[in-house]
């Protein structure tokens, strides 16, 4: 019989992940079902709670569940402890519920082997302090960058994200009137694109080398890409391979089977034409 995996968020039916999953699933042969889960916003233990219980062996979260998720499991990942958020929750034998946040790790794979990018020593800006970007941020570090600076509409916000995480490099807080200077690297985790919005830089962040990342995506440029053209960028990108990337590291981390992940792109970036 195949195993039941999912994702679970409200609101769902936007999500690629069933899409992504099969593309994974048949690629590798693996003998799974997975579907999309509209929970309520308050009954998020118990979808969880009910779905294992029917023998499912593993799922994805996405809002606004990642901080429920967190809480839910018995055990967590380094990664999900320093994000306390999570993406993915694996049914281990011993019975315990494993937490883990592939989001990181799904925007670096796609920034640095899906498109070459190398960002040891570069300055780097992240704009937000929400999940999405609490999920990123240690890998970012790990990359050894010579500052990255959190910036956020709230002040306090981007500042305690940068206290939180500032045993793993230079990194500071700040809101977005303080932003100065040129970036080598500049990612937007805010939800800015969804509302047609950019939040409100100075235009001098943005040199011709720079590269201006958004966490969303679109069939055309993302609201913030265009923004970024507009300032003289000329690599502009958007997170649908880091959506394929954080599908692939669940998929490995649920049947230890590693996805190639470049047709699944393609084959999503043609049917958002």
């Amino acid at each position: 019989m195949a195993d039941l995996y999912a994702v679970m968020g409200n609101p769902i039916a936007h999500s690629k992940s069933p899409q992504i999953h099969a593309a994974f699933a048949e690629q590798t042969g693996e003998g799974l079902i997975y579907t999309a889960m509209l929970v309520p916003e308050d009954g998020f233990d118990d979808a969880v709670k009910q779905f294992f219980r029917r023998e499912g062996k593993g799922l994805n979260i996405t809002v606004p569940f990642k901080e429920n998720a967190f809480r839910y499991a018995d055990v967590h990942t380094e990664r999900a402890q320093r994000a306390q958020a999570v993406n993915t929750l694996v049914m281990q034998d011993d019975g315990q519920i494993l937490a883990d946040n592939t989001d990181g790790v799904g925007l670096l794979t796609d920034m640095t082997r899906n498109h070459g990018l190398e960002l040891s020593g570069k300055r780097m800006l992240v704009l937000g302090a929400g999940g999405a970007v609490r999920g990123v941020l240690q890998p970012l570090l790990e990359q050894q960058p010579s500052e990255l600076v959190i910036a956020n509409r709230t002040v306090a916000k981007a500042q305690a994200l940068a206290a939180d995480f500032a045993d793993l490099g230079p990194v500071r807080g700040c809101g977005f009137a303080d932003v100065a200077g040129e970036f080598d690297v500049i990612i937007n985790g805010t939800s800015a694109s969804l509302s047609g919005d950019v939040p409100p830089l100075s235009d001098d962040i943005v040199a011709g080398h720079s590269v201006c990342y958004d966490m969303m995506y679109a069939a055309d440029a993302t609201v913030f890409n265009q923004w970024a053209m507009t300032q003289g960028a000329t690599i502009v990108l958007d997170g649908l391979g880091m959506l394929v990337e954080q599908a692939a590291e669940a998929f490995t981390l649920w049947r230890q089977v590693r996805p190639d992940t470049r047709p699944v792109i393609k084959q999503l970036r043609a049917a958002l034409k």
